[in-house]
């Protein structure tokens, strides 16, 4: 999906909070005071002024590469589902309970050693190359990664019909600079990669794994090199580009599309590529390789996807590419949270209907419908106020506005698991079968209608999202709890976070590719000639902005790559401001524990990025993360005249701006 943002929090029920609390579950107003370092200067170090304390406090878990309010709330919505799986796993009758205590059985799938994978692991062994390509497309309906990934969406320019998307791949590390970069850090990530691929291919029994493994790192490098950059993959005028069959059999000669766009016997004729040239480039590479070389890449990846319904030695030592090298994390979680995930990942809506009627009561999506409302209204005024847009573009914005569908909590329809057979003693046969559940269901969505209440998270994700393609915004039930969203809290510490949430997937409708979108969802420009140009101009201040950040010595922040979250951080907290102060009716915000209300709506923002993150995950996400290193999320405040008046911070401060350097877009 395009345009999505992560978000995360606490550890308190709504429900307990509206039921049986009479004060906000954070401090005296909904806000961590005792986190706070009061020591730093907010003008020099405003996330470190207002979450300083916390940082230096809290530890990160070892089963975690990070952790902040997000992973907070998320070990929340796991003990809460575990605590009805629990009830379920007992009850024949119950898909989801067949699913988790299939994962929980942890003798079972140790007994059955490598076994359930080895008829897989036969085939792909004798696959010549004139069977290679149906190979790939039966792996990809298993949920392996293949070296063309695809999926079904919306046509950005024909938003009421589906369409297969078809994007570059082929690699096993998270990114193209993995490959190519020649830092020591990625040299010795490198190498670790090469002993994983050797490690893998061992464990499937391969003779002389150590040169195979060469030849299969060799080839991806090979086709790293042709892979098209994150901002290039992120820009929706550049990644669309329709083809038939035919015309991507031409270009990309070398391998056999037709499988991968085959369903139920029915072959798509035209299809979306998002990065022709790459995918191109692919082809050729495999047309080139000696067909053992694509057998151990297909071997390892295999291995890979299946790892966790394998024994301990084959996922703990893919764990330990994966979880500890590229991550740092040193532990993996307790197998009973893996089986949640397991579980909520093969069967979501079944168990996510048991969780929203125990855990989201209907007067929170009331006072969460009244938020969406204001900052909504709070953005109609933005758009008519603005003195760069003129007012034949404004009328589009506001058309395009007054189109959106908002959705909060949970789905209005469920999916039906009818047909997918999940059985209580066979892990692996229960993952193999959900993934071809899922890609029968994906590529069920051609010729049909467009589900427009389709949901693309479970209510139990700490996460929001902007959907272009159908005009909304998303809000799933588990993130709107303190300190996100307290009912007894402040009000400026609500807007300041959750209206600020809200207002950033608003915003992404209105990003550097959200606003390439039109009120019908379609991907066609509504902007004048002299718009665009002046809305292009103050989003590359802002990249500039964001390049000037330095989280390590010669490791900075991406300013292009980030930019669509960081012009929804702008522009969703400068409506949620908006929104909040018009929630006051004209009078003045009170003044709590010393206080001012404008200063608690911004420590309220700040609150909600607090997090703590080991280096090598911090790493690959400033290389692969469209969204910016926290610490320069909650520096987004720089840009406001409202922060500078609440905090009064001296003019040599390091955050300090110049009132003509602030950047200011909706």
């Amino acid at each position: 999906m395009k345009s999505m943002i992560v978000a995360a929090l606490a550890a308190v029920s709504l429900t307990a909070v509206a039921h049986a609390q009479t004060k906000p579950t954070f401090g005296s107003y909904g806000f961590d005071t005792p986190g706070m370092d009061k020591a730093v200067k907010p003008g020099d170090d405003f996330y470190g002024f207002a979450n300083g304390t916390w940082a230096k406090d809290t530890p990160i878990p070892a089963d975690r590469s990070n952790y902040g309010m997000f992973t907070l709330l998320d070990d929340l919505s796991k003990e809460r589902t575990k605590a009805i799986l629990d009830e379920l796993k007992g009850k024949p009758d119950s898909i989801s309970g067949r699913a988790y205590a299939s994962y929980l059985d942890q003798a079972a799938v140790e007994a059955k050693g490598l076994a359930p994978i080895q008829p897989w692991l036969a085939q792909v062994r004798k696959t010549d190359k004139a069977g290679y390509a149906a190979m790939v497309a039966e792996a990809g309906r298993a949920g392996i990664r293949t070296p063309f990934p695809n999926y079904v969406n919306q046509d950005d320019k024909d938003p009421e019909t589906y369409i297969i998307n078809l994007s570059q791949g082929g690699i096993g590390l998270p990114d193209r600079d993995y490959y190519l970069l020649d830092t020591e850090k990625m040299q010795k990530t490198r190498a670790a990669y090469l002993a994983h691929l050797t490690r893998m291919l061992e464990f499937a029994g391969e003779k002389d794994a150590a040169t195979r493994a060469q030849a299969v790192l060799a080839f991806e490098t090979g086709i790293a090199k042709a892979h098209w950059t994150r901002v290039d993959s992120r820009d929706a005028d550049k990644t669309y580009n329709k083809r038939t069959l035919t015309q991507l059999q031409a270009e990309a000669a070398g391998f056999d599309f037709a499988p991968l766009l085959t369903n139920a016997g029915k072959t798509a004729d035209v299809l979306l590529v998002a990065q022709p040239s790459a995918v191109a480039a692919t082809a050729k590479a495999i047309q080139a390789a000696p067909i053992g070389v694509l057998r151990d890449q297909m071997i390892v990846r295999s291995l890979e996807a299946f790892a966790n319904y394998l024994p301990d030695s084959v996922a703990d030592a893919n764990f330990a590419f994966y979880g500890t090298e590229l991550n740092g994390t040193p532990a993996r979680q307790a197998r009973w949270k893996r089986a949640v995930d397991f579980t909520v990942g093969s069967v979501p809506d079944d168990v996510s209907q048991v969780y929203v009627a125990r855990y989201f009561p209907p007067e929170t999506k009331a006072a969460m419908d009244l938020l969406v409302k204001n900052v909504l209204t709070a953005m109609g005024h933005r758009i008519d106020g603005l003195a760069w847009m003129q007012p034949e573009t404004k009328a589009k914005a506001r058309e395009k506005l007054a189109s959106f569908t908002t959705k909060i909590g949970y789905p209005d329809r469920w999916k039906d698991y009818a047909g997918l057979d999940i059985r209580a003693d066979d892990l692996f046969g229960n993952a193999w079968r959900s993934n071809q559940f899922d890609m029968a269901y994906d590529r069920g969505k051609l010729g049909t209608p467009v589900r427009r209440w389709e949901w693309f998270m479970t209510p139990m994700t700490i996460n929001a999202y902007a959907n272009p393609g159908m005009n909304e915004i998303v809000f799933p039930a588990a993130i709107l709890q303190p300190p996100f969203f307290d009912p007894k809290a402040d009000p400026a510490v609500n807007y300041g976070a959750i209206g600020a949430v809200i207002g950033h997937e608003i915003s992404h409708h209105f990003d550097d590719q959200g606003s390439k979108y039109d009120a019908t969802g379609k991907l066609a420009n509504w902007w004048t000639e002299q718009d665009m140009a002046r809305f292009k101009a103050l989003g590359e201040k802002l990249v500039t902005q964001y390049n000037a950040y330095e989280p390590r010595p010669g490791e900075r922040v991406n300013g292009a790559l980030t930019l669509g979250e960081n012009i929804g951080d702008l522009a969703g907290l400068a409506i949620a401001y908006d929104a909040w102060k018009a929630s006051l009716g004209g009078k003045p915000a009170p003044v709590i524990d010393g206080m001012t209300g404008e200063q608690r709506f911004f420590l309220g923002w700040a609150q909600i990025w607090r997090r703590n993150m080991r280096e090598a995950a911090a790493r690959q996400r400033l290389l692969t993360d469209t969204h910016a290193p926290d610490p320069y999320r909650v520096d987004i405040v720089r840009n406001f005249d409202q922060w500078y008046e609440a905090f009064k911070p001296a003019p040599d401060g390091k955050l300090v701006l110049k009132p003509e350097e602030r950047v200011k877009i909706w």
